[in-house]
């Protein structure tokens, strides 16, 4: 009997799966083993009590798996390869691979279930990113250059965006209930002491943590909160339209509008921001479909990890 592991590396948790050739044997869900977000000692925590759950619930050695693929953001960050190589070189048996988050998931939504691959994959959860395949395989990418650079439409983003219009609001005159919820959050005494806790130094990566109450702020009606969700959407169709464009020049005469897939919380979960980005996208390509609901990337995992095996 051969087995397989698929690994869903994300930033702030991570998700694994055992598998045979035919079945899925077991799933656990864990801290982040990425070492850009867990200093080394908390991600080997993490690793090995995600591993040991997954030989109770099997009584599967992890010894006998044949082949790992590892799906994670900042592959090509040594830092976290090298880490990744390391830590379960040590504890798992068998080949490993690693790829991209966007990768597993462009499989997850285009491969898995038999299809040729093709299509446009938007992610966002804790960050962003956006993949593509094209009719010749060609994987193409556009955004996930990190919290500083991009994830538009990202948890970080959204978070920050709720603050920093929250504060704009404020010297516009406008009303939102950004910034008494930010305080609450926080356990913050005053909005100056907001002041001082968002500006202060190292910066901490804590927005995702606000993103979830700008959403229900949007849910109630407040129009700054409903304003962000709506840019974050439009932000992430056009980098969705950037990779159609690019695929309309590679395959010529034989392009047609591709399908769009979404992964991540963010886009599972709200509402407002998935929507901006289907009404966004459908403005410029009318015939656009969407893959209903939200991508699950650890299948895409598992099929290159059998698929690569084989």
């Amino acid at each position: 009997m051969a087995y397989y592991l698929a690994v869903d590396a994300g930033g702030t948790k991570a998700e694994f799966l055992l598998a045979d050739e035919e079945r899925e044997l077991a799933r656990v869900r864990g801290g982040t083993v990425k070492r850009t977000n867990a200093d080394p000692a908390q991600a080997q925590a993490n690793l090995e009590r995600a591993l040991a759950e997954l030989e109770q619930h099997t009584g599967v050695a992890l010894a006998q798996v044949r082949r790992t693929c590892i799906g994670t953001s900042g592959e090509t960050v040594p830092l976290v390869t090298d880490w990744l190589r390391q830590n379960f070189g040590a504890r798992v048996g068998g080949e490993l691979v690693i790829v991209g988050d966007v990768v597993i998931a462009l499989d997850a939504a285009f491969r898995s279930g038999g299809g040729d691959g093709r299509g446009v994959l938007v992610l966002a959860g804790t960050g962003s990113n956006v993949a593509a395949r094209d009719s010749h395989g060609t994987l193409m990418h556009a955004g996930g250059w990190g919290p500083i650079l991009a994830d538009q439409g990202a948890g970080h983003w959204i978070g920050l965006e709720g603050l920093r219009r929250g504060f704009l609001a404020r010297d516009e005159g406008r009303s939102t209930d950004l910034l008494e919820r930010a305080r609450r959050l926080w356990g913050l005494a005053t909005e100056d002491s907001l002041i001082e806790f968002a500006n202060a130094q190292p910066p901490q990566r804590y927005g995702s943590q606000f993103a979830r109450e700008v959403a229900a702020c949007a849910d109630a009606g407040d129009p700054i909160a409903a304003e962000i969700l709506e840019q974050g959407g439009r932000d992430l169709a056009h980098l969705a339209g950037l990779l159609i464009e690019r695929m309309r020049k590679s395959e010529g005469a034989d392009f047609r509008v591709p399908d769009v897939a979404c992964a991540g919380s963010i886009l599972g979960h709200v509402r407002q921001e998935r929507e901006a980005l289907e009404a966004a996208l459908r403005e410029r390509y009318a015939e656009i479909r969407f893959v209903p609901g939200t991508v699950d990337p650890i299948r895409g995992a598992l099929w290159q990890a059998r698929k690569t095996a084989s």
